[in-house]
């Protein structure tokens, strides 16, 4: 009977410390002590309090994820890490300057420069990109005058106009000199000659607009991979010097035909010369054009001549990214509703046959949203990989105000991030494991990571950048300057440093720990082009002048004006993350929990 007695006791024990368990908030509500409750009086509370509050906390003291990520970031910190990403630029630009200008890009562990491979022109991974033109010194120019360092930018400025010409005997890919070499010369024209000046004092003494000369010269040496097309689409290379080259192919990636609009519009509208927008908008409706009548998909390799889809994997990452990314960015640039009726077309499209897991992110069963790639005419699975460059996927929602769906993916490739210290360049969600491994300083997670603070002010992706910052400072920085990891797991790395971790991995991490920036205070609206380059949105730039050249294209019904951007590109999405969640995970750990475990991190 004695062994009854003690079960007997046990049993009514814990039955009295559940009953004070319970009555803890009650108590503390009254002491006011209980840290997600409100107080009377004027003390407020440790954490945003409410029904919002309530349901997103965990047990008292919270789990792992709120110790680690929730609650204010200090301004200190915030601080420090600011000067370390321009530290961080700093170290990689000057040594650029010091050890490889005027060659196109710095080999960090050799410290010496890097130009074409003139030995071996079937290297497309090397010869696609660097033309024997200074590739790093422009490239790199806004990211000067963003960071306030007026004097290295006009001198860098000068450097340009004295030393760069594009009158050279080299094939590069038409799509990486728009976006690196254009988009930066209209960028840095943009900046010398704005009014307002808001990052300082940028002109240039007897300025005569040279950048923009200098953007013009180059998008003529372009314009021969625009003839000759049955389809309109162009060819992804040309000579510099002698066109396009006759041996040819004619297979083009989506991605690299379909996203020239933004700086061809661009330098069009400053000239008053329809070319180049006129070649670069028949390009993005021709492959409109193509998409399947079925699912409204589109492929990711096409034949220029025939229309022929040649590569039918229809996804969010290579050879496909920025083809989505500029029908909203020309809209919002240039105010054509046409660009943004494709674009709502296309993000339908892919929201019913890419996006795979559970309808809501932040609440329900289910897999964790994630967008996979698939048959363009089918919408079936065809592998199992996603790739790094698709991390660009959730800035892209924010700034349609899709800002939940993009909480959600964007933890994905975070989990990927802390597990390894970088994206490897393709990861098997199925496997657990990188297809391919090395990462090359790309920027796309630190640009949805800074675009996700800016649309929530949650401190979780201050954390975030941190952890980046940290990781690229312990595993890619060498000699001189930073290095491309050969082997996420590994950490060995290879000798170069790709052009864009200046033009756009420490812009954005100095931007999302830079609260002051005048990107954020000065008042005046800014988008970032695909390779981060900053243009401000204003009123010229919906003017055209060619309504007989691009019909119904001037036509101002058609038009959405500077002042009226916001209500027609901001969905009443972004209404969906409530003020009392800013300082609590914008996640809910369970769901932050489950992504680790689906990674292997856990």
């Amino acid at each position: 009977m004695r062994w009854r007695s003690v079960v007997l006791g046990l049993l009514l024990l814990r039955l009295g410390l559940q009953a004070l368990l319970a009555l803890l908030p009650a108590l503390a509500r009254g002491l006011c002590l209980h840290p997600r409750l409100p107080c009377p009086g004027p003390r407020p509370p440790a954490l945003p309090a409410g029904r919002g509050a309530r349901l997103w906390g965990a047990a008292a003291g919270g789990d792992e994820y709120e110790r680690r990520y929730s609650g204010a970031f200090p301004p200190q910190l915030r601080a420090r890490l600011r000067d370390a990403a321009r530290g961080m630029f700093a170290f990689g630009y000057d040594s650029y300057m010091e050890h490889a200008f005027p060659r196109d890009e710095l080999d960090p562990l050799h410290c010496r420069g890097r130009g074409p491979d003139r030995r071996d022109p079937s290297n497309l991974n090397i010869n696609d990109v660097l033309g024997n033109y200074s590739l790093t010194l422009i490239d790199a120019l806004d990211t000067l005058a963003v960071m306030g360092n007026s004097s290295e930018f006009q001198k860098a400025v000068k450097l340009v106009i004295d030393t760069v010409s594009f009158d050279k005997d080299s094939t590069v890919q038409v799509f990486e000199a728009t976006i690196r070499v254009l988009g930066s010369l209209l960028s840095a024209h943009i900046i010398i000659t704005d009014t307002k000046q808001p990052f300082g004092d940028m002109t240039i003494k007897d300025y005569d607009n040279e950048l923009l000369h200098l953007a013009h010269d180059l998008a003529v040496r372009l314009l021969p991979a625009f003839e000759n097309t049955k389809t309109g689409i162009p060819y992804p290379r040309v000579n510099l010097k002698k066109g396009v080259p006759p041996d040819s192919h004619n297979e083009t990636c989506t991605a690299g035909a379909g996203s020239l609009l933004v700086e061809f519009g661009i330098l069009s509208r400053l000239l008053g010369d329809s070319t180049f927008e006129w070649v670069a908008r028949r390009a993005v409706k021709a492959l409109w054009s193509l998409r399947s009548n079925n699912t409204g998909l589109l492929g990711n390799v096409v034949n220029i001549q025939t229309g022929h889809w040649v590569g039918k994997q229809s996804g969010l990452g290579a050879g496909s990214d920025s083809f989505y990314e500029y029908l909203l960015k020309s809209y919002i640039l240039f105010g054509e509703k046409e660009d943004l009726e494709m674009f709502n077309a296309a993000y339908q499209n892919i929201q019913n046959h890419l996006r795979r897991g559970r309808e809501a992110c932040n609440e329900g069963e289910g897999d964790p949203p994630l967008y996979v790639n698939v048959n363009m005419y089918t919408g079936q699975l065809m592998n199992t990989w996603i790739d790094s460059l698709q991390a660009f996927f959730p800035g892209l929602q924010v700034l349609i105000g899709d800002v939940e769906d993009a909480i959600c993916l964007h933890a994905f490739y975070y989990a990927i991030w802390k597990r390894y210290g970088a994206l490897p360049e393709r990861y098997n969600w199925q496997l657990q494991a990188p297809d391919v491994p090395f990462y090359p300083l790309r920027p796309e997670l630190v640009e949805s990571t800074y675009l996700l603070y800016q649309a929530t002010k949650n401190p979780f992706y201050l954390h975030v950048g941190m952890d980046i910052l940290q990781s690229l400072e312990k595993y890619t920085k060498a000699k001189c300057g930073y290095a491309t990891l050969h082997h996420v797991v590994e950490k060995t790395k290879e000798d170069r440093m790709e052009s864009f971790f200046l033009s756009e991995t420490c812009k954005y991490l100095y931007l999302l720990f830079d609260e002051e920036n005048p990107v954020h205070k000065s008042g005046n609206k800014f988008m970032f082009t695909t390779e981060g380059h900053i243009v401000s949105v204003d009123e010229r730039f919906r003017n055209s002048l060619w309504e007989d050249i691009l019909p119904g294209e001037g036509d101002s019904a058609h038009k959405t004006k500077a002042n009226e951007l916001k209500a027609a590109n901001f969905s009443s999405n972004c209404n969906r993350v409530p003020d009392e969640r800013r300082y609590l995970l914008p996640l809910k750990s369970n769901y932050m929990r489950q992504i680790d475990r689906m990674v292997g991190l856990i």
